[in-house]
C-alpha cells in the first residue's frame, strides 16, 4: 500500500501507512467479533482479567501517574515554564475565561455523572482505608478517596499528553498526532512501524477508554428511563440506546467541530449548570459549602498517603476496581482529552498551560462533587438515609432515587412531584448529550490520529469510527457489563501508560534541545 499524505494549511503532514487504519480496524472488529462468537466464556474471563492485571501491575499504575504528577509540578517551577506554546509571538486564541470554561468542559462527561453518587456512598459504607461503615470517618475517607481518583493525579495525565502535543505541534511545526511527539527518542523511525504502531495504540487506547464511557452512559440512561417511565434495565434496551444515540453523534460528527460538536457542547455544560445549581439550592446548601472547604483540607492533608497507597499491608482487592481502574481509564482517554486541550492552548506558556490544566478542571470538578457527593451523604447520615442501599443495588439509578429524595431530605416535604420528575428528565438528558459529545469529539480524534494529524479526516471515516463506537460499547455491556467496562479500560491503558512514561523523558529532551543556552 502506498503511503498518504495530507497537506494543511501549507504543512505537509506525516506519511501515513493505510495500515494505521487497517490494523486498529481488525483488533477492534476482531474484539467485538469474539465478544459476540464467544459471549458465556468471555462473560466469565472479564473478572478474572482485570483482577490479574490489576494485581500484577497495580503498583505501576500507581507509581507511573505519581511519576506523571511530579513531572507537571517540575515544568511549573523549571527554566522552561515561560516557554510559550507556538513561539514568542504567539497569541492565545481564546480569553482566559474563554479557555477555562473548555477546560471545565473537557473535564466534565458521562463518569463524573455516574460516579459523583454512587462512588462516595460506596466508600462510606465500605471504607477502603480502615474507618468504621457509615461513620464520620469513614464519610472522610469516602470524599477525600473519591478527590483522588478526580483530581490532580487525573488531570497531569491529561496535562501531559496536552502539553506534549502543543508543543511539537506549535513549537515544532508538526502535524497534531501522537507519533511526532516521540521524535527525540525514535528520530526518522516515527515515520516507519515504531510510529505506525504507536499511533495503532493510541486509537486502540482511545476507542476502549471512550467505549467504557459509552457503555456506563447507556446504562444509567436505561435507569433513567426506567424511573421515569418503566422502561426495563435490559441490555436488549441499553443496546437500542446505544444505536440510536450513536446515529445522533454520527450526525454531529459529520457536521464537523463547529457547527455539531460545539453547540452540543454548549448546550451539555448549560444543561448540566442547571442541575448542579438545583442540587447546590434544594439540598443542603451550607452543608455543601462546608463540605466543599472541608474536602479540599482532608485531600491536601492525606495528599501523598493516598496517591501512593497500595494496599500492601492491608491487603484486599480494592484497589483493583477503583483506583487501577480510574488511573486506566484516565489514560487511556488521555490521547482524547489530551489532544483537545492542546487545540485550544496555542500561545500560553508552559507555566501557564501547566497550571490551568490541573487547578481550574480539578476545583471545578472537587466543587461537583462536594455538591453531589455531600448532598448523598447528608441524605444518608442526617436525613432518613436510603442512599447506601440504592448504590448497592443499582448503581445507575442511584443518581436518580438521589434527585427524588432531595427535596424531602432537605426539609422541602411539599416540593412538587413534577418538577422532580423534570429534573430527573433533565438529568437523563445531560447524560444523552454527554453521550453524543464524547462519542463525536473521540471519533473526530480517533480519525484525526489514523489520519496522521489531518484536522479535517474524511467524513466516511468519521462514520466508521463513531459508529464502531457504539458498536464497541455495546459488545462490552453484553460481554461483561460494567466488569468489562472497566477491564477493557485497565487493559488498554497499561500499554499507553508505557507510552506516557516515555513522552516524559522525549518531551523533555525536546525542550533542553530547543531551549537550553538560550
Amino acid at each position: 500500500m502506498k503511503n498518504w499524505v495530507y497537506k494543511n494549511n501549507n504543512k505537509v503532514l506525516l506519511d501515513i501507512n493505510p495500515w494505521v487504519f487497517v490494523l486498529s480496524s481488525m483488533i477492534i472488529i476482531s474484539f467485538v467479533v469474539a465478544s459476540f462468537v464467544f459471549l458465556k466464556p468471555l462473560s466469565t474471563s472479564f473478572s478474572a482479567i482485570q483482577a490479574w492485571i490489576a494485581n500484577q501491575t497495580g503498583w505501576f499504575f500507581v507509581l507511573g501517574v505519581n511519576i506523571i504528577l511530579g513531572f507537571m509540578l517540575y515544568l511549573i517551577f523549571s527554566p522552561f515554564g515561560h516557554v510559550r506554546l507556538g513561539g514568542n509571538d504567539a497569541k492565545p486564541e481564546f480569553s482566559r475565561a474563554g479557555w477555562f470554561a473548555m477546560l471545565f468542559s473537557a473535564g466534565m462527561g458521562i463518569g463524573l455523572l455516574f460516579y459523583s453518587v454512587a462512588e462516595p456512598m460506596y466508600h462510606l459504607m465500605s471504607p477502603p482505608h480502615g474507618a468504621t461503615a457509615g461513620s464520620v470517618a469513614a464519610a472522610e475517607d469516602a470524599i477525600k478517596t473519591t478527590f483522588l481518583h478526580w483530581g490532580l493525579h487525573a488531570w497531569a495525565i491529561y496535562a501531559l499528553v496536552g502539553l506534549a502535543l502543543a508543543y511539537f505541534a506549535f513549537n515544532r511545526n508538526q502535524p497534531l498526532s501522537i507519533r511526532v511527539v516521540f521524535q527525540p527518542l525514535l528520530g526518522d523511525r516515527i515515520h516507519g512501524a515504531w510510529g505506525h504502531a504507536i499511533d495503532i495504540l493510541a486509537t486502540v487506547a482511545t476507542l476502549f477508554g471512550v467505549a467504557t464511557s459509552l457503555g456506563l452512559g447507556a446504562s444509567q440512561v436505561n435507569a433513567g428511563l426506567q424511573h421515569l417511565f418503566g422502561v426495563p434495565e435490559t441490555s436488549f434496551v441499553q443496546i437500542v440506546l446505544i444505536a440510536i444515540i450513536t446515529a445522533i453523534a454520527t450526525v454531529s460528527v459529520v457536521a464537523g467541530l463547529d457547527k455539531g460538536i460545539k453547540r452540543l457542547s454548549e448546550f451539555n455544560i448549560l444543561a448540566a449548570l442547571v442541575l448542579l445549581l438545583f442540587v447546590l439550592f434544594i439540598g443542603p446548601t451550607l452543608f455543601i459549602l462546608n463540605g466543599f472547604v472541608e474536602n479540599i483540607g482532608l485531600y491536601l492533608n492525606d495528599f501523598f498517603y493516598l496517591g501512593f497507597w497500595n494496599e500492601t499491608y492491608s491487603g484486599g482487592g480494592w484497589q483493583n476496581g477503583w483506583t487501577v481502574f480510574y488511573w486506566g481509564w484516565w489514560i487511556a482517554w488521555s490521547p482524547f482529552v489530551g489532544m483537545f486541550i492542546a487545540r485550544i492552548s496555542r500561545g500560553r506558556t508552559i507555566r501557564e498551560f501547566v497550571t490551568g490544566v490541573l487547578l481550574v478542571p480539578t476545583l471545578m470538578t472537587f466543587a461537583w462533587l462536594s455538591v453531589f457527593g455531600d448532598s448523598a451523604i447528608y441524605i444518608e447520615l442526617f436525613a432518613g438515609g436510603g442512599m447506601s442501599e440504592a448504590v448497592s443495588s443499582n448503581i445507575p439509578r442511584s443518581l436518580f432515587f438521589f434527585l427524588e429524595k432531595l427535596p424531602a431530605a432537605s426539609g422541602y416535604s411539599h416540593f412538587p412531584v413534577w418538577l422532580v420528575t423534570a429534573i430527573s428528565l433533565l438529568a437523563t438528558m445531560v447524560i444523552v448529550t454527554f453521550f453524543v459529545t464524547s462519542s463525536d469529539s473521540g471519533s473526530l480524534v480517533i480519525d484525526m490520529i489514523t489520519a496522521g494529524g489531518n484536522t479535517n479526516p474524511p467524513v466516511a471515516q468519521r462514520i466508521f469510527w463513531a459508529v464502531t463506537e457504539g458498536v464497541v460499547a455495546a459488545a462490552l455491556l453484553v460481554a461483561g457489563g460494567l466488569s468489562a467496562l472497566q477491564t477493557a479500560a485497565i487493559a488498554t491503558g497499561l500499554p499507553f501508560a508505557v507510552l506516557l512514561l516515555l513522552m516524559i523523558i522525549s518531551l523533555y529532551r525536546g525542550l533542553v534541545a530547543d531551549h537550553t543556552n538560550r
